[in-house]
């Protein structure tokens, strides 16, 4: 009779969480690296981009499209405002704050293009095209379950 596997074995074999998490804290890592002389993270520069794309955003909107915690959201965004990046735009909802990407940020944008590029072309080789495609697939999945 063969003795079962322990729990810490079993998870530690099988876990999804923790092989995201690794893959995220590498990719991170590169991203962050490389634009690191544009003075912003890959988070932020995702906060722009999602910005840039909707226009004119309310930050539930952001969180929602990002996954992000709305705390980590604000502090970003915080931080970017104050570099100029974004701006807080007038609405109704005085509590709604929308957001909107500035020329400055804009700029940034096609600056960290190159950066973003490179790092893109880094963490595709480290994975393959066939995992990058799978985790594009999943998260389009995921999108699609949210609705």
């Amino acid at each position: 009779m063969s003795s079962p596997i322990p729990i810490e074995d079993t998870i530690a074999q099988e876990c999804l969480a923790v092989r995201l998490r690794i893959v995220h804290r590498v990719a991170t890592r590169i991203y962050d690296d490389a634009l690191r002389p544009t003075g912003m993270t890959i988070s932020q520069l995702n906060i722009l981009v999602a910005t840039a794309l909707l226009k004119r955003v309310r930050p539930a909107e952001v969180c929602e499209r990002l996954q992000m915690d709305a705390s980590t959201l604000s502090r970003n965004v915080e931080r970017m405002k104050a570099h100029g990046w974004l701006e807080t735009v007038p609405d109704e909802d005085r509590r709604a704050q929308p957001l909107r990407i500035t020329p400055k940020g804009r700029r940034l944008l096609a600056r960290a293009k190159p950066a973003w590029d490179a790092a893109q072309a880094q963490v595709q080789g480290l994975l393959g095209a066939e995992t990058f495609a799978a985790l594009d697939s999943a998260v389009r999945r995921i999108h699609r379950s949210e609705i």
